[in-house]
């Protein structure tokens, strides 16, 4: 089978644990107003086997080694779920193992059921604590994303959650409250808050897509330490 694919970096050292080969697929449900990588929405890129982007993977073996692995990204990596299964059980066979990094925003195929699964490890987007500002923000509703939440719940899968944090959209401690209360149902999970960040603006012009948040300016660093700072001890505290 065929899927299709954005980019490939190879040496990436975010987005789980060690080094990383960091495959973003293309195609994605959702148009987040703050997205930085709006050149993955549709699904154009390089057609490619799950045999030879198995190959391409393996060949970067010896730089991430047993610590590292590969990281599923986009897009939408589980828009692509027929193909990403095959590419899974290639990898199992190779003793690779891999991360899905994902919005949620799926059905939970059998394909879908089986990547999470046997994933080494799932990093989940919460953009926001509720149905209104998901569809707001993204386009869509937040129960796609929570019916993921639960199957990875229900499986103890290791689970790191985590939110874009906007300047003057959702960065008050009120805001940080809100999402824990979501994620209080859930038992598997760490919760990871991300800058806000302005390196995508040039994709939107380069492709002619409008920026709602053109005028933004980039969260600083000093507001995220205060931020998971509170995160860290809020959940220690229960």
């Amino acid at each position: 089978m065929e899927g299709i694919i954005h980019s490939i970096e190879s040496l990436a050292a975010v987005d789980g644990e060690g080094l990383r080969c960091s495959v973003f697929l293309s195609g994605c449900p959702l148009r987040c107003a703050y997205c930085h990588n709006p050149d993955t929405w549709e699904m154009q890129g390089k057609r490619t086997s799950s045999y030879d982007l198995v190959r391409k993977i393996a060949r970067f073996r010896p730089y991430f080694g047993e610590n590292g692995g590969v990281t599923f990204s986009g897009g939408e990596p589980l828009l692509q779920a027929p193909f990403l299964r095959e590419v899974a059980e290639l990898l199992l066979q190779e003793k690779i193992p891999y991360i899905l990094d994902t919005s949620g925003h799926v059905e939970a195929t059998d394909d879908v059921l089986f990547l999470l699964k046997y994933a080494q490890g799932v990093l989940l987007d919460l953009k926001f604590w509720d149905n209104d500002s998901y569809l707001l923000y993204t386009g869509k509703g937040i129960q796609k994303t929570l019916d993921v939440f639960r199957i990875l719940n229900d499986y103890d899968i290791p689970t790191t959650v985590r939110t874009v944090v906007v300047p003057n959209l959702n960065d008050t401690i009120e805001h940080i409250d809100a999402y824990l209360n979501v994620l209080s149902d859930f038992s598997c999970v760490k919760y990871e808050l991300l800058p806000f960040h302005t390196m995508g603006f040039f994709k939107y012009e380069k492709l002619g897509i409008h920026n709602p948040f053109q005028s933004k300016k980039a969260l600083s660093q000093d507001k995220l330490i205060e931020l998971q700072s509170y995160v860290k001890l809020k959940r220690k505290n229960g």
